[in-house]
């Protein structure tokens, strides 16, 4: 039996996620020699320095989804990730899913390069609210139902998750990404589930 055969572990967007989210952040706290905090060197590399990403270190835009600055942080995304990737996952195929993900984290991360130019930032908080707020007004949507309480509900959990540190503008844009692809999904189905 395969690992992604046995019935207590199989891979799924979510875990697939999961594991490349913990591994990356293994990685950096092997180098930057401290398991609770990744140290600053290793965030201007690997996260999203806007000013690096300026001159021409486009990766960033895409690495700083799977970095993480702390131990704590990491827990807390993969937490969520889990939580809105299980829904997810029952209303998305793969492709669908990996490409809510991806897109909501780079426009997240776009969004953060043009308004907040000079901050440094890590994670993938963007891409998981993009994962919800494509969840969220996808059922409203299918249902028939007014996506009025799908925009109000998001934005509310966007102001709950506002503090200092955390970098709003990357929530906001990828919230905004999944709203859009999880309407456009929607739309473009007919059958209610």
């Amino acid at each position: 039996m395969r690992l992604g055969e046995c019935p207590l572990f199989k891979f799924t967007p979510s875990s697939t996620l999961i594991i490349a989210n913990v591994l990356v952040y293994t990685y950096t706290a092997v180098v930057s020699g401290n398991p609770f905090v990744i140290n600053e060197d290793v965030l201007l590399w690997l996260g999203q320095d806007n000013a690096f990403v300026m001159n021409g270190g486009y990766w960033q835009l895409f690495t700083s989804m799977f970095v993480h600055v702390n131990l704590l942080h990491l827990f807390g995304n993969m937490i969520f990730l889990l939580i809105f990737g299980i829904r997810a996952e029952d209303l998305f195929n793969t492709e669908e899913f990996f490409a809510i993900y991806i897109a909501s984290g780079l426009l997240g991360n776009l969004l953060t390069l043009l308004a907040a130019p000079f901050i440094v930032s890590a994670g993938a908080s963007g891409a998981i609210f993009g994962i919800f707020g494509a969840c969220v007004i996808y059922l409203r949507k299918t249902f028939g139902e007014s996506i009025m309480g799908a925009l109000i509900f998001s934005f509310f959990l966007l102001m709950l998750s506002m503090s200092a540190g955390v970098n709003i503008i990357a929530h906001f844009g990828g919230l905004v990404a999944g709203l859009i692809i999880g309407y456009a999904l929607a739309k473009s189905r007919k059958t209610i589930l």
